[in-house]
């Protein structure tokens, strides 16, 4: 919770104001599932984060964004909300670090994989770990066009 208004602010750095969490959204995110809420730091600075509800879906709903009660703790997959790395940060690694650890934090709790939605431009970056695109997603949050990515664990 201590890192609250640090994690608001890259947040909105990141992503434009209709499609960012606001700091009540990450207060409740926080709260309902800390466990699945990740932060990276170079000399004391947040420079991202990773978070995400766990769930049975194997898609997420704009629902799950702003209701952080839908997390249910034992669920089969774990989303992926927000990977977040402020841009000054952007391309030396720390997405991809930040997704790795989240990757095997899921495996870990005896998840059967992750599920997020993403852009066009980043069903790339997502398929280099594994991820596959289900399509375009029945989401509209922030009014985008988003896609369906799953990445299953085999059994």
């Amino acid at each position: 919770m201590e890192d609250l208004d640090k994690v608001t602010a890259v947040e909105a750095v990141c992503f434009p104001p209709a499609e960012a969490a606001d700091r009540e959204a990450f207060r409740a995110r926080i709260q309902c599932f800390p466990q699945c809420f990740f932060v990276a730091e170079i000399d004391k600075e947040i420079v991202g984060f990773i978070n995400g509800a766990a769930t049975d879906e194997r898609t997420i709903r704009d629902e799950m964004f702003e209701d952080a009660s839908l997390h249910s703790p034992q669920g089969c997959y774990q989303s992926i909300f927000g990977l977040d790395v402020v841009p000054k940060w952007q391309h030396q690694g720390i997405a991809g670090e930040l997704m790795e650890h989240m990757i095997q934090d899921a495996r870990k709790r005896g998840r059967k994989g992750l599920i997020l939605t993403c852009k066009d431009r980043l069903i790339g970056f997502y398929e280099r770990f594994g991820y596959r695109s289900l399509g375009v997603s029945a989401s509209v949050h922030g009014g985008a066009v988003w896609y369906d990515m799953i990445l299953e664990f085999a059994e």
